[in-house]
């Protein structure tokens, strides 16, 4: 029910994304960030949207570093069995080296190939994982019934599961940037391709993840690890292409989410330290940019505790229901009118997950801390 609502509520979101991109004549909201600002003030808007996107962006793409690095290293022992074998962080740190290089091109156009293997892949593994599942049929002894934990465990577990699902349908942190690479005409304004690729997107983010997610449960029960092809165990080549996949996938990925960053970083650098535009100054700042999200996960968290709390952070809950705050100021809608209703909903939900989903994971992290051994 609430893979359902969540799909529903930020496709929802994303359509008032795409309209609100040109609701000004002759005016186009390049970015989240000047959206904001027009919306609440160039002050008020900046600390609302700013610090959210940023935390959203470079959120995931320490996610992004920590499953490239796991599936890269998961990939490597099962495709060679005999070969020598080395800590986690060594393959995050040969993740990373594929984005100092791929950081360089030089904006959202030169991505597409990336990012449509990337897409492909994402397609690729989901269904190798829930055709393998089927295949696999029920695992011996499957359980459905609760675990065998306090109320109180059970509860934050479910606030920290809430987040996960509304983190899957991510992406509004960079649909304006994406919509601006549109062309954009009175008679065919940008939102008409970019609510068509919308749509597409969103039908193959569906059958990605529900299938994995329903088949999955009913394959393992409650006993299904956090990556299902895991529990295939064999065959090997099946586990070791899925992992490849995966890897491919979120190659990709950074790249989408790290262009609005990089943008950002280098007009700061231009306007506030006077640096050229050029070769240089992308060099410069997007080699630091890439450097600092492996760092920081190295400096004193895990890979676990990032990848949880990265997932269940206040502005990727909250980001997407934005929208619903922004649509009700700038159009107006009738009060107590379908769509008043719609928007308020959704950001009542919105707020109720950003904190729920926060306390969860932080929860989550504090409680299990003590299987936690840094830079490992």
């Amino acid at each position: 029910m609430f893979l359902v609502l969540s799909w529903c509520l930020t496709l929802n979101t994303m359509w008032q994304m795409i309209q609100l991109h040109e609701c000004i004549p002759g005016k186009r909201f390049e970015h989240y960030l000047d959206l904001g600002q027009y919306d609440f003030g160039p002050k008020l808007g900046a600390w609302i949207v700013l610090p959210q996107q940023l935390i959203v962006q470079v959120g995931c793409n320490i996610v992004y570093m920590v499953i490239g690095g796991k599936c890269l290293k998961e990939f490597t022992e099962v495709a060679c069995t005999n070969c020598t074998r080395i800590r986690q962080s060594y393959w995050i740190c040969m993740f990373s080296g594929v984005q100092f290089l791929l950081s360089q091109l030089p904006n959202f156009d030169s991505v597409v190939g990336v990012s449509l293997a990337a897409a492909v892949m994402s397609l690729g593994y989901s269904t190798m994982a829930w055709v393998g599942s089927l295949a696999h049929g029920r695992a011996e002894n499957v359980s459905y019934a609760y675990k065998d934990i306090s109320l109180a465990d059970s509860v934050f577990r479910i606030f920290n599961a809430l987040g996960q699902i509304s983190f899957a349908f991510a992406g509004h942190a960079i649909a304006l940037e994406l919509q601006a690479t549109i062309p954009s005409t009175p008679g065919r304004p940008s939102k008409v391709p970019m609510w068509k690729g919308a749509i597409g997107a969103y039908f193959v983010n569906a059958i990605c993840y529900f299938p994995v997610a329903l088949i999955g449960y009913w394959a393992f029960g409650r006993d299904v690890a956090d990556n299902v092809i895991m529990e295939l165990r064999k065959p090997a080549w099946i586990i070791a292409t899925a992992n490849l996949m995966v890897v491919v996938h979120v190659v990709g990925s950074y790249q989408v989410y790290a262009m609005p960053v990089f943008d950002m970083v280098e007009r700061t650098m231009m306007k506030r330290f006077h640096f050229p535009p050029g070769f240089a100054l992308k060099l410069v700042a997007r080699t630091a940019y890439v450097g600092m999200t492996p760092f920081t996960l190295f400096l004193g968290v895990t890979s676990l505790s990032s990848e949880t709390y990265s997932h269940n952070a206040s502005p990727n809950q909250f980001l997407p229901q934005l929208p619903s705050i922004i649509w009700l100021i700038i159009m107006k809608p009738a009060k107590f009118s379908g769509k008043w209703f719609i928007n308020w909903i959704s950001i009542f939900i919105g707020v109720f997950i950003m904190f729920a989903s926060t306390i969860g994971g932080l929860r989550n992290i504090i409680a299990d801390a003590s299987t936690y051994r840094l830079y490992t």
